[in-house]
C-alpha cells in the first residue's frame, strides 16, 4: 500500500483506478469540448507586418478535439496517480486541461493566446487558495506565489535579452506553470523549468537539423514547457531527494 499526501491509505490498484477516472472521465472530456470551443472564440493577435498565422478558428476540428482530449486524459491520469489527494490536485487537473489546449494551439500557430492564459491564472490560483484553506497548507500557497514571480521573472529576462528565442506567450505561461510547480515544492519547480529548457533545446536542435523548422524560424516552446512541468510534478520531489542524499 502507498500513502497519499493527506495521510490516508489506499492500495495501488485503487489509486490506479482513480487515476484513470480522473484522466478519462474528467480531464479528457473537458479538453475535448473546451479545446475547439475556445479556438472558435478567442481573438486573433495583432501581427507584425509580413507575419502570418493559421486562424485559431480553423484549428477547431474534430482531430483537435481528440488530440486535446487524449493529451489531457494522459496528463490528468498521471497527475492523479502521482499526487493522490493532494490539496493542489484540482489546480493541476485544471492545468492538464488548459495545457492540452495551449499545447495544441502553440504547435500549430506558434502563439500562446493570452485570452486563455490570463483566466487560467485566476482558475489555478483560486484552486490553490481553496486547497490551502481546506488543508491549512498556507506555506505551500506562499511558495507558489513566490515561485510564480520567479518563473515569470526568469522568462521575462530571457525574452528581453533574446526575444527571437522566447516569445512573450512563453513568459505568460511560465508564471502559471511556476505557480503550480511551486505549490508542490522547490525541487518540482527547478525540475519543471529546467526540464522544459532541456527538452526545448535538444528537440529544437533535432527538429531544426531535420528541417522541420528553419534556422531563423521561431519554434513553439510552449509544448516543451508543458511537458517539462508535468515531468517536474511527477518526479521533481524524487530527484530532489536523490540529489540531497
Amino acid at each position: 500500500m502507498v500513502r497519499d499526501r493527506l495521510g490516508s491509505w489506499i492500495v495501488p490498484a485503487d489509486n490506479a483506478l482513480l487515476a484513470a477516472a480522473a484522466g478519462v472521465v474528467l480531464c479528457g472530456p473537458a479538453a475535448f469540448v473546451l479545446g475547439p470551443w475556445l479556438m472558435r472564440r478567442i481573438p486573433e493577435p495583432e501581427l507584425d507586418e509580413g507575419e502570418t498565422k493559421t486562424p485559431y478558428a480553423e484549428l477547431a476540428t474534430r482531430g483537435a478535439a481528440y488530440w486535446c482530449g487524449a493529451a489531457a486524459a494522459v496528463a490528468g491520469g498521471l497527475l492523479r496517480w502521482s499526487l493522490g489527494t493532494s490539496a493542489g490536485l484540482v489546480a493541476w487537473l485544471l492545468l492538464a486541461v488548459v495545457g492540452a489546449v495551449l499545447g495544441y494551439i502553440d504547435t500549430h500557430t506558434r502563439y500562446l493566446p493570452s485570452a486563455i492564459i490570463w483566466p487560467s491564472y485566476l482558475a489555478v490560483g483560486a484552486a490553490l487558495v481553496i486547497g490551502a484553506a481546506v488543508s491549512g497548507e498556507w506555506g505551500s500557497l506562499r511558495r507558489a506565489a513566490i515561485a510564480g514571480v520567479i518563473g515569470f521573472g526568469v522568462f521575462y529576462l530571457l525574452w528581453f535579452v533574446f526575444p527571437r528565442g522566447v516569445g512573450f506567450g512563453d513568459v505568460r505561461l511560465s508564471g502559471l506553470l511556476s505557480m503550480a510547480l511551486g505549490w508542490l515544492g522547490w525541487g518540482q519547480l527547478i525540475t519543471g523549468l529546467y526540464g522544459g529548457f532541456f527538452l526545448g533545446a535538444v528537440l529544437g536542435i533535432v527538429l531544426t537539423l531535420a528541417k522541420v523548422f528553419k534556422r531563423r524560424q521561431m519554434f513553439p516552446f510552449g509544448p516543451f514547457m508543458l511537458v517539462g512541468a508535468l515531468v517536474g510534478a511527477l518526479v521533481g520531489n524524487a530527484l530532489e531527494q536523490l540529489y540531497l542524499h
